[in-house]
């Protein structure tokens, strides 16, 4: 008998695309997502070029959209120090609030039960059937297998007892991430990254002539500031020049700043009780390298190819589970790896002053960190 039934925990790029292609070959799919769409995420929201003909071929009509295509980088120093260079690929800007929407709109045309307002508790795999129980809600589905998409940090990673939440738990200076939109005059075509003490602010164009600012920083830097932003604008953003100028002169859009915490850029285990894990919860790529969701995407392809083949019984779950984290680390284990050792480089103001100062003069080794944080389209 055909094992088609797909449990899919979160709603993000990953858990969407994979519930389109499995919907599209003839699954049945259910897919958890504790929020209603559309919502916004905190996310850097520029794409690589690497996976816009897959997001087409899934049903987005991105060609259709005007979207702006991003090709030029810049780089500052808290200080100002400033880099430019091409981007060896290039990407794209859309917003998550629209991206996430028109994912989901296009899985319920084909069929998914999307489970808005639904927080998965507990997931438990039944040796005898070689199936999973999903509780949530106080409900509970039976599926034939189960994937976790389910972002940074949850509390499933908390209940299996991860070791990066283990480990973070001790630790006093947790990632927290803020963004923002606004209208800007900014070109178009270029994504700039603009570092701080303790930091780092990406700003690029995405639809409707917006921009998507996003910065990353301890928690620490929050608490000296007393726990309020605007002061930490002033006394750690601010003394980057160009981060000065850009909150003088935009218009913000958002009430209130989308925000996220305890983000863990350790390494993850990718299997977890049998459940494959895809996106933000098999592991994150530091901000600083742009290319988390176009990983996300990908992961979604290489975990549905082979989900279909145990489907089909061609391999078993074991061989499942072997194949799809071999293939995952082939392609993403590097780049995270990288993205670590390039984000390490960074926080301390003389540290990252003499980075660029030494960098400047050598384009092909910045093109060259570039193309070891991204992939080739697929």
């Amino acid at each position: 008998m055909r094992k088609n039934k797909i449990g899919i925990v979160g709603g993000g790029l990953a858990g969407l695309s994979l519930a389109i292609q499995a919907a599209k070959r003839g699954f049945e799919v259910v897919l958890f997502e504790k929020n209603t769409y559309p919502f916004h995420r905190v996310c850097g929201e520029y794409i690589s070029l690497e996976s816009y003909d897959f997001i087409e071929r899934l049903g987005v009509p991105l060609s259709a959209w005007n979207l702006p295509v991003i090709k030029q980088l810049e780089v500052t120093s808290p200080k100002g120090t400033r880099i430019a260079e091409k981007l060896p690929l290039g990407g794209f800007g859309l917003s998550r609030y629209q991206l996430d929407f028109e994912l989901a709109q296009i899985a319920r045309s084909l069929g998914v039960l999307i489970l808005e307002k639904h927080t998965v508790s507990k997931i438990d795999y039944l040796t005898d059937t070689d199936s999973f129980i999903i509780s949530a809600n106080q409900q509970t589905w039976e599926v034939d297998c189960c994937v976790g998409s389910f972002g940074k940090k949850s509390n499933l990673d908390v209940a299996w007892k991860r070791p990066f939440v283990q480990s973070q738990e001790t630790r006093l200076s947790n990632y927290i991430g803020v963004k923002y939109h606004l209208r800007t005059d900014f070109p178009k075509d270029k994504i700039a990254l603009h570092n701080f003490v303790d930091g780092y602010c990406g700003i690029s164009a995405i639809e409707d002539d917006k921009y998507c600012l996003c910065y990353l920083t301890t928690a620490q830097n929050l608490k000296k500031s007393g726990n309020k932003l605007e002061q930490m604008h002033e006394q750690v953003l601010f003394r980057n020049p160009y981060l000065k100028s850009i909150f003088a002169n935009a218009n913000f859009l958002f009430p209130e700043p989308v925000t996220i915490s305890q983000i863990s850029f350790e390494p993850k285990t990718l299997v977890e009780n049998h459940v494959l894990l895809l996106g933000d919860a098999a592991g994150m790529i530091t901000p600083l390298c742009g290319n988390g969701m176009s990983m996300a995407l990908h992961a979604s392809k290489i975990a549905f190819e082979w989900i279909d083949k145990y489907a089909n019984g061609i391999i078993s779950r074991n061989e499942l589970e072997t194949q799809f984290v071999r293939d995952w680390n082939q392609h993403f284990k590097r780049r995270l790896w990288v993205g670590r050792q390039i984000q390490a480089q960074f926080g301390s103001e003389f540290q990252t002053e003499v980075l660029l100062r030494t960098l400047r003069p050598f384009p092909f080794i910045i093109k060259n960190l570039i193309r070891l944080t991204h992939g080739q389209p697929f």
